[in-house]
């Protein structure tokens, strides 16, 4: 929301009241309290009729630095709120001078400057990140509402990225931006999954604690500024600083909560009804055999809003006309090797004879006169479940267990984005602030009956709305893309943005969800999606099995959804790190890669893992054009050294993409390219990327619950190149790419192969030595 009219005017129908002195300030254990007045106070006379921001600092955990603006306190804070973490042990530094105060956290410190101008600097081992400076915190007054604002400083060449996932610009300079969650597709700025936090290439992050509306002007208004202001009597942000971008997403998710570890069957390939099209058992087990009969991998079926009869969503039975046996459906397409996926929402349409159970009991959201809200908007006279009543959470979640009794795996838990606010909580929640945070509530109860029902590492929903904390609950999809390539590239920036906002897993829709692609985008789309962390076929009026295309289709799926079989391994891995570290499987380059300034605005190509690069094709010519950062990288496909920091150009065909392994890398390759879970430590095949001199890395692999089997790490000093696995009892190889000849080796028998040594160990032997020639 803009405030300003140009630099020095403010816009007609507003009156900002800005901090200009530290007028007093009191010292805590764990805080520091200043108290700032709009003007200089002289004496006493100066200290009547006038307002008086009280601003707090503190720090729930390491690194992080929270700031609350208060002007008046006595305003009731209905919630809900973010649940945000709290150390138990943090000592804080707080010191006094004349010049300053200051609070110090870790290495993250706050300086606020005792006399005009307002200055408050935010320092990172004492060195300056960004300061909101005179005339940027302010307080404002309209004619029918109050407001409170931050402006936070934008270096030169400095660049905003996050602020949930959003299909406008990578970079998010420029823009205003509402946290609204809105169904409003992957081709506008509405956004399903706003989370007010962002993250910047200075090496920092900037979260603001409020679940209502929080509306952003990043360097829009002020252009050297990121303004953020929300309606109210206060406002409370955090900053979050750390030693890089991946330091400072660990440290959000340590505060909002890390991801959950999806199930491995999960990272396979999922095929779906599609939305509206006629589809019967026998539709569904033509698909399914269909598959089988190509040798394509298939893991997950989906069935979406149809399998309960029209009218009646949700009532969570099996349109008995189309289904009439659903256990026994359910026990055949199992017996294939299948998990099974329903889709769900939060709606309860009239028809549905849960409507009246709902409404008896008092289980669905109400308007204040104690009418139940409805609308026809979806579904004819549709209730909301009320997920603020822990009985309305209990008997929603019995339903779903019957379901998964029956042999239901997984939720495809649709919608949470368009929640009134005209109503009422049964907790007595602030509705607006409710819009968002109803989708934590939403996707929370679900996965929390997957978890009680299925366990540990076992739970995993298919979510399109989220907000923060919503990462905890994997995974989310992009919503409805339309399919062409313009589609598939704000799919992408979507997803990437998603990434820097604290989400670790992102799926979108192969061949795009509205109309239907023509065969080159479908079988393009196929490479980008499985080459995601999750992937998905999913369409609106229209099937996407790979033959009602071509067959050439047939053989580009079956080849990707093979090679991300192949590299669970490896995928796995990243999957642990987001669950424990934070970070997105899908990487924005600029998170890998910061110190490159090339990479800030790299928004068509990314990074899986920490060590492949995938740049998709966005055209029909399969004309490819990247970036390579410093360093020889080596094609995935060909072994072909390419150096680094410079732009290619390919030609690719549809069973190519640009697929580069980071240099001092190790990629592990398992040995099973039919099921994304499998044994992952066993026959494993690590191969060992472009070593040079001092050079040094290690990976892990792990087992499908998450432990560690086997740690392998790689060291290079001169011309000898040492690699050693600790942990496994079961068979693997090392193949070094890149060097066919050497002068002797330790510990193996070598075989020399097209791209490379095949290092097979002696028996027993964990410790190699290549002397390179």
């Amino acid at each position: 929301m803009k405030f300003s009219d140009g630099n020095w005017m403010v816009r007609e129908g507003f009156q900002v009241i800005n901090p200009v002195e530290v007028y007093d300030f009191k010292i805590n254990p764990q805080s520091l309290e200043v108290f700032a007045p709009p003007k200089h106070i002289a004496g006493r006379g100066g200290q009547l009729d006038t307002p008086l921001m009280h601003i707090r600092y503190s720090s729930p955990i390491p690194n992080v630095i929270c700031v609350r603006m208060t002007h008046h306190k006595g305003k009731q804070d209905l919630g809900p709120h973010f649940s945000i973490n709290q150390s138990q042990n943090n000592p804080l530094e707080i010191t006094e001078t004349e010049a300053a105060l200051s609070l110090k956290s870790g290495q993250l410190s706050v300086d606020i400057r005792r006399e005009e101008p307002w200055t408050v600097e935010y320092l990172w081992d004492n060195k300056h990140l960004t300061s909101s400076s005179s005339r940027g915190m302010g307080y404002i007054r309209s004619v029918d509402n109050t407001y409170v604002r931050e402006q936070l400083d934008l270096s030169v060449g400095e660049f905003v990225y996050g602020l949930g996932e959003r299909f406008t610009s990578f970079t998010k300079n420029g823009q205003s931006m509402d946290m609204w969650n809105r169904d409003g597709g992957t081709s506008t700025e509405q956004s399903y999954k706003n989370i007010p936090f962002y993250i910047t290439n200075k090496g920092y992050g900037v979260f603001v604690n409020h679940p209502e509306e929080v509306s952003f002007e990043v360097g829009s208004e002020k252009v050297s500024k990121v303004q953020f202001s929300v309606s109210g009597e206060y406002l409370e942000y955090y900053i979050i600083g750390g030693a890089n971008l991946k330091e400072v997403l660990g440290n959000y998710t340590s505060l909002t909560g890390k991801p959950a570890l999806p199930p491995a069957w999960t990272f396979g390939l999922w095929l779906t009804t599609s939305f509206t099209t006629n589809y019967d058992e026998a539709t569904v087990t033509g698909f399914v055999e269909g598959m089988a009969e190509r040798n394509l991998p298939l893991r997950v079926f989906h069935f979406d809003c149809f399998w309960m009869k029209e009218f009646h969503w949700c009532d969570f039975e099996w349109d008995s006309r189309i289904f009439p046996e659903p256990e026994q459906m359910l026990t055949r397409l199992k017996s294939k090797g299948l998990k099974i996926c329903v889709w769900i929402n939060p709606y309860i349409a009239q028809r549905s004879h849960l409507f009246d159970e709902g409404m008896e009991k008092g289980y669905l959201v109400k308007r204040a006169n104690g009418d139940v809200w409805q609308w026809d908007m979806w579904q004819p006279g549709m209730g909301l479940v009320d997920f603020t009543n822990p009985a309305a959470c209990e008997w929603y979640a019995s339903k779903l267990s019957k379901l998964i009794d029956m042999g239901v795996d997984s939720f495809k838990t649709d919608f949470g984005e368009r929640i009134p606010t005209d109503v009422v909580y049964y907790d007595g929640s602030d509705p607006v602030k409710m819009h968002n945070y109803y989708t934590f509530l939403y996707n929370k109860v679900v996965f929390d009956v997957l978890k009680a029902k299925l366990g540990h590492n076992e739970a995993a929903v298919f979510a399109r709305s989220a907000t923060v904390g919503g990462q905890q609950f994997p995974v989310h999809w992009g919503g409805d893309c339309s399919a062409n390539y313009e589609s598939m590239a704000e799919s992408l920036r979507g997803g990437l943005s998603l990434g820097l906002s604290g989400f670790g897993f992102w799926s979108h829709d192969i061949g795009g969800f509205e109309n239907t692609s023509t065969a080159d985008v479908y079988k393009r789309w196929i490479a980008f999606g499985l080459l995601s962390s999750h992937s998905r076929l999913h369409g609106n009026q229209s099937y996407r099995v790979p033959w009602t295309y071509d067959e050439e289709a047939v053989d580009v799926l079956r080849f990707f959804t093979n090679l991300k079989c192949s590299l669970m391994p490896y995928l796995f891995a990243a999957s642990v790190d987001a669950s424990v570290k934070g970070l997105p499987v899908m990487r924005g380059m600029v998170l890998e890669f910061a110190e490159d300034p090339t990479t800030h605005h790299l928004d068509r190509q990314y990074m899986l893992g920490d060590s492949l690069l995938v740049a998709p094709i966005f055209n029909d010519q399969g004309e490819a054009k990247f970036y390579l950062p410093q360093g020889t990288w080596t094609n995935f496909f060909t072994g072909e050294s390419v150096q680094g920091e410079r732009w290619i150009s390919q030609s690719h065909t549809y069973l190519s993409v640009p697929l580069f392994v980071r240099p001092n890398s190790i990629i592990a390759v398992g040995n099973n390219n039919n099921l994304p879970d499998y044994d992952y430590a066993d026959g494993v095949e690590l191969q060992v990327y472009g070593f040079e001199n001092d050079a040094k890395a290690s990976t892990v692999v792990y087992s499908t619950d998450g432990q560690a089997e086997i740690t392998v790490t790689v060291k290079r000093v001169g011309k000898e190149l040492t690699v050693e696995v600790e942990g496994s009892s079961k068979p693997w190889t090392v193949v070094v790419k890149g060097i066919k000849e050497f002068s002797s080796i330790e510990g193996a028998a070598t075989a020399v192969e097209a791209t490379g040594l095949r290092l097979l160990p002696n028996d027993g032997q964990t410790k190699l030595v290549l002397q390179l020639s």
